[in-house]
């Protein structure tokens, strides 16, 4: 039977953890370009989605899982969607209630229709084409509802800190219902992928934002220079280091 590498690693506690620090480098990231650099929304999602164009071909190029056009990607996508859901909220004046509702929406279309053309979600096994668009499409537009989330629940008086309280402890139930194994795994697995981005967004705020703001007005640039050093120590220790675990063809299809 023909096998091939599958081109996402395999989703474990090192996967979460870096996944976290990628949504954290992507807020710390993008506010750099956007408020420090001061480029605005608008040039600056520009630029990150061009950084995300080149780096998702790197990564569809490849035949296997490869570390570093996997985790470019999604920080790609951190960044792409922590300034396209600025510009949405406030550039456009959308806010973010009606722009998380939007972009909830779109994300369970996105996911009904990879269902129905390709009968499967899958989450830790890509290896057709096919569900590899569908999975890096989800992760962009969940990303950038991660973000809205995360400044909503900064702005209800909660902060950054209660926010990252909030969404840490919503991941716990997600970690619950995966170990009771009482709901597929794709919909918690994408339940946990949005949820770590606003966790991030919020873990990036806390570090970056002014004292008034409940943050540590750590400087953007040094923070995502940290974050990603922190990243790429975790992945070559951990797992994540390998190519893709072999699949059957035929079970993806």
């Amino acid at each position: 039977m023909e096998e091939a590498l599958s081109k996402v690693p395999p989703v474990t506690l090192a996967f979460w953890i870096v996944k976290i620090f990628a949504t954290t480098l992507g807020e710390t990231g993008g506010d750099a370009l956007s408020m420090q650099l001061n480029l605005g929304y608008a040039v600056s999602t520009l630029i990150f989605l061009a950084f995300f164009i080149v780096t998702l071909i790197g990564q569809v190029a490849s035949r296997h899982y490869h570390p570093v056009f996997y985790w470019a990607v999604v920080v790609a996508t951190t960044t792409v969607g922590t300034t396209t859901s600025d510009y949405i909220d406030r550039t456009l004046g959308m806010g973010y209630v009606k722009s998380s509702a939007m972009l909830l929406a779109l994300v369970i279309i996105i996911l009904v229709i990879w269902r129905a053309i390709t009968g499967h979600i899958v989450v830790d096994h890509v290896v057709a084409r096919r569900d590899e668009i569908f999975y890096w499409v989800t992760i962009l537009v969940s990303n950038t509802l991660g973000t809205a989330l995360g400044d909503f629940t900064a702005d209800t008086g909660l902060g950054f800190q209660g926010g990252a309280l909030v969404f840490a402890a919503l991941l716990a139930v997600v970690a619950v219902l995966h170990y009771t194994r009482k709901v597929p795994t794709p919909i918690l697995f994408w339940a946990a992928y949005v949820l770590t981005r606003p966790l991030g967004a919020t873990l990036g705020d806390t570090l970056t934002k002014p004292y008034a703001q409940g943050g540590l007005n750590l400087n953007r640039i040094t923070s995502s220079i940290v974050i990603a050093i922190l990243m790429v120590v975790l992945i070559s220790v951990t797992s994540l280091r390998k190519r893709g675990i072999r699949k059957s063809v035929a079970e993806q299809t």
